[in-house]
């Protein structure tokens, strides 16, 4: 509770009578107390049971704060988030510049110091700003473990780019080295960095990072053009059918029913079943259900209703068997080209 205090409060700011500095942890609770019990209590939802206890015990603890205090750790907060945000917008340094150009350079360093001790800063940072089509040139001829490496660590729509641009021969080895990607050593992603003769600013964690899995191509396939995600699953279902598949499953969810044109899911309702759509429909929010009764006649939305209210309890591994039921529908159709769905750098529309 400490760190993530230290985190959220820092570090030099807001001293107690006598001249102490405040720890983390009394930060923290100072920083509670003054927000109010109501927005304490929220935050204490995102929060462990011991460290709940561990602030309770610290906000018991605390001795009459002048407001100056309350101000130091109001203010030195703020400066944490605001360098937080800049570190997730564009990496330490942007973060940096910025600071520097707010606070001044040495509080610009004390801020980025404080927040990287207790903050793990992403590998492969140093690129997260660099346009897609300049990495793709200085990546390209990389093995394709070190490709997967590197958009494993991306944001899905840059990697999607870069990985459609890649040869044909290499985007199925890369997607699959995502996709069975688990965890990497610091000392892999070190070596990574120093044969792309770049370094992070900082890794502050020896603990080994999660990126890839299945999840990770998904998110990237979902974003790259038809035809090379055609290409790609075409090639996995020949080295890794069990992966392709699991890949497929998870390429277009129930809920994304929602991004269909009306035309669309006429053609899709027109296929499935109606038992199969109600027990679908038992768990989505209304938007996913209005989206599916606007498409119906009044009188088949009414029995649907009806349906679904007399069904009674359902399990929800049965709900999600038929929901999978008609994703297969909806991807059947695709594959037919009875509809389209829109793809990243495609213009077409569903039809």
């Amino acid at each position: 509770m400490a760190d993530k205090s230290s985190a959220a409060a820092g570090g030099a700011g807001g001293k107690k009578k006598g001249g102490k500095e405040f720890t983390g942890r009394q930060k923290a609770a100072v920083f509670l107390v003054t927000v109010g019990s109501e927005i304490s209590a929220e935050i204490f939802k995102y929060l462990r049971e011991d460290e709940i206890e561990t602030l309770t015990f610290e906000i018991a603890r605390l001795e009459t704060i002048a407001p100056e205090q309350k101000d130091a750790v109001l203010q030195e907060f703020q400066e944490m988030m605001m360098a937080n945000q800049f570190i997730s917008t564009g990496g330490i340094d942007y973060a940096r510049e910025l600071l520097e150009k707010a606070l001044g350079s040495q509080k610009a360093i004390d801020i980025i110091n404080r927040l990287t001790s207790s903050l793990q800063v992403r590998p492969f940072d140093f690129i997260r700003r660099t346009d897609p089509a300049h990495l793709l040139n200085f990546i390209q001829q990389e093995h394709p473990q070190t490709i997967a490496l590197i958009l494993a660590y991306l944001e899905p729509a840059k990697a999607s780019i870069i990985l459609q641009s890649l040869p044909s021969e290499v985007q199925s080895d890369v997607a699959r080295r995502i996709a069975t990607m688990d965890r990497t050593s610091p000392e892999v992603l070190r070596e990574v960095e120093r044969v792309l003769e770049k370094k992070l600013s900082t890794l502050s964690s020896e603990d080994y990072t999660t990126a890839g899995g299945v999840e990770s191509i998904v998110e990237i396939l979902n974003l790259v053009d038809r035809g090379s995600e055609k290409q790609i699953i075409e090639a996995l279902e020949d080295e890794d059918p069990e992966l392709a598949e699991e890949i497929k499953k998870r390429m277009f969810v129930f809920e994304d029913i929602v991004m269909l044109d009306d035309r669309a899911i006429q053609k899709v309702m027109r296929e499935v079943d109606s038992a199969e759509l109600s027990k679908a429909l038992k768990s989505v929010d209304t938007e996913v259900q209005d989206k599916i009764f606007k498409n119906m006649s009044k009188r088949a939305a009414q029995m649907l209703k009806e349906d679904m209210e007399f069904m009674g309890p359902v399990r929800l591994k049965d709900v999600e068997e038929s929901q999978q039921k008609i994703v297969a529908i909806i991807r059947h159709l695709e594959d037919t080209g009875e509809i389209v769905v829109a793809r990243a750098g495609e213009d077409e529309l569903v039809v």
